[in-house]
């Protein structure tokens, strides 16, 4: 058996033994709900071995080898706690890390509140550091004394000691000599389980691997490198992370920057981030509404960005005197229509994109075609040469969503002054109860938009001017013609067979007059 066939094959046990967990330990929570349970553990558990690992591999640098900080006590600990929290942002003492405290967990009858303070230490051991705001609130959803694990105390802990052994019993290592990367897939396998069965209420925050991966691959291709990337609806975080697999984490020189107005996805992208051991100072995600209260005003523009976010929401729009003299939306001279935001994300992303950078984000349809205030904004857009490429993508590829939604890709730096269109809607295989990207798909949606160069019913190089002059119509479908796959039909031999047929049936029908006239006789 091949080293790649074992691997996949390990990685795929230990999906459904991570999915077994779920769905058997979680009993009466729903599972969009236990969610937090699963990741939380999952989390406490990277963290402490990433942690053990760490002051490990320092004490055998310095020559103390066969050194164990787990079977150090918690006095003799303290000792190392302020230089290893400037290094890796947090600290946890020997008596609570995962392993020590799921030993003890069968006979703990205070286990919940055990876990409580362990988890309240964990964050409070960034405090007054620069890692604090990374590290506060990421337990928050993690409620250990919730009716909804046990009616009781007794049954509560019952259930944590199932979830900290089934946890515990993962074997991370098997797979791959990186169990970084171990957890990090662990953890994208199950937002992706997740998202999948939790349908449009907790879908719609996580963008399918395979669309991530498109995205960060057109924002990059031709780089090496990035000054950083950004996302302002990052949700989990998964778009964000795919730069670390199609560029390395260390050609992200800066890091990864976000912004999640939901508090819940904020912790689960925060703590996805530490899953993908990005370190602290490697990342900075914000809460908070990015359309009215954006974070990151003062950073330097970013070379790639990448988002996926929330389709025609409401916003406060001309609700809020002040929004048409914000710098991110004065310049179209109008702001997006209150009941759809699509555009103000779009424009926002254009103010923060670097020079030479490229903006790729997934948008509602309507936006490509919708009068009033949008068009009036695709006008500006159109008009200064921002557009660079749109490109349609089949329908059904989103949780949530059935909908085909589309890529559009912004650039302030363009060769040209026309408009890509791909028309990539017919590019897709079927999975499971979705329609996924293949890699010969995204081959082909990449290769497309790299040559720039027109392929009869795919692609199509269209001048700015033919755009405007079609009321800024940026539909894919106004301008690449879809194959006609209807199967060509031969009149003039249908007609021969029709005639062939309608004579056949006339002998036919004489036939069974004699008989019946022979009959009578």
């Amino acid at each position: 058996m091949s080293t790649t066939t074992q691997s996949t094959q390990e990685r795929n046990e230990l999906h459904r033994a991570i999915w077994q967990i779920a769905n058997d330990l979680r009993g009466s929570v729903d599972g969009w709900d236990f969610k937090a349970y699963v990741l939380g553990m999952l989390f406490y558990r990277f963290i402490s071995e990433n942690l053990t690992t760490y002051i490990n591999a320092e004490e055998e640098r310095a020559g103390n080898s066969g050194f164990d900080y787990a079977s150090l006590s918690d006095g003799e600990a303290e000792l190392g706690r302020e230089d290893t929290v400037k290094e890796k942002g947090f600290y946890i003492l020997p008596s609570e890390l995962f392993e020590n405290v799921r030993r003890e967990a069968k006979n703990d009858e205070n286990l919940n509140e055990t876990l409580s303070a362990v988890f309240k230490n964990i964050e409070a051991s960034a405090k007054g550091a620069e890692s604090e705001d990374d590290f506060k609130g990421l337990f928050a959803d993690i409620d250990v004394n919730s009716p909804k694990l046990g009616n009781t105390v007794k049954n509560r802990n019952e259930k944590l000691v199932k979830i900290l052994d089934a946890i515990g019993d993962l074997r991370f290592g098997n797979f791959s000599g990186n169990s970084i990367d171990a957890f990090g897939d662990a953890y994208e396998f199950l937002m992706t389980m997740y998202a999948s069965n939790a349908g449009k209420s907790g879908g719609e925050f996580f963008t399918p691997q395979e669309v991530s991966e498109l995205l960060a691959r057109i924002t990059v291709l031709g780089k090496n490198s990035v000054n950083k990337v950004y996302d302002p609806a990052c949700g989990s975080g998964s778009l964000l992370l795919k730069f670390a697999k199609v560029l390395g984490k260390d050609k992200v020189r800066q890091g990864f920057y976000g912004q999640e107005i939901n508090l819940t996805t904020y912790n689960l992208c925060r703590i996805n981030m530490f899953l993908h051991d990005v370190n602290y100072d490697k990342f900075d995600i914000a809460l908070g509404d990015t359309l009215t209260e954006p974070a990151h005003w003062d950073d330097e523009p970013f070379d790639a960005i990448v988002s996926n976010p929330p389709y025609s929401i409401h916003w406060a729009g001309a609700d809020n005197a002040t929004l048409i003299n914000d710098p991110r939306y004065s310049p179209a001279g109008v702001l997006a229509p209150k009941s759809k935001a699509d555009l103000a994300f779009t424009m926002h992303m254009l103010h923060w994109l670097s020079t030479e950078g490229v903006a790729a984000i997934v948008e509602f349809p309507g936006v490509l075609y919708r009068g009033g205030a949008e068009q009036k904004i695709r006008r500006y857009l159109i008009e200064n040469n921002f557009i660079d490429t749109v490109i349609q993508l089949p329908p059904d590829l989103f949780f949530g969503t059935p909908i085909a939604t589309c890529i559009i890709v912004l650039k302030k730096s363009k060769k040209d002054n026309a408009v890509f269109f791909i028309d990539a809607s017919a590019g897709f295989v079927r999975g499971g109860n979705k329609n996924k990207l293949a890699p010969e798909n995204i081959e082909k949606i990449l290769s497309a938009y790299a040559e720039r160069k027109d392929v009869e019913h795919f692609s199509k190089l269209v001048p700015a001017t033919e755009i405007l002059e079609n009321e800024c119509n940026l539909s894919v479908s106004s301008y690449v013609e879809q194959e006609d796959t209807r199967e060509e039909i031969d009149i003039v031999k249908l007609n021969a067979e029709i005639e062939a047929i309608v004579a056949r049936e006339q002998q036919l029908r004489e036939e069974i007059n004699k008989i019946i006239a022979e009959i009578e006789g």
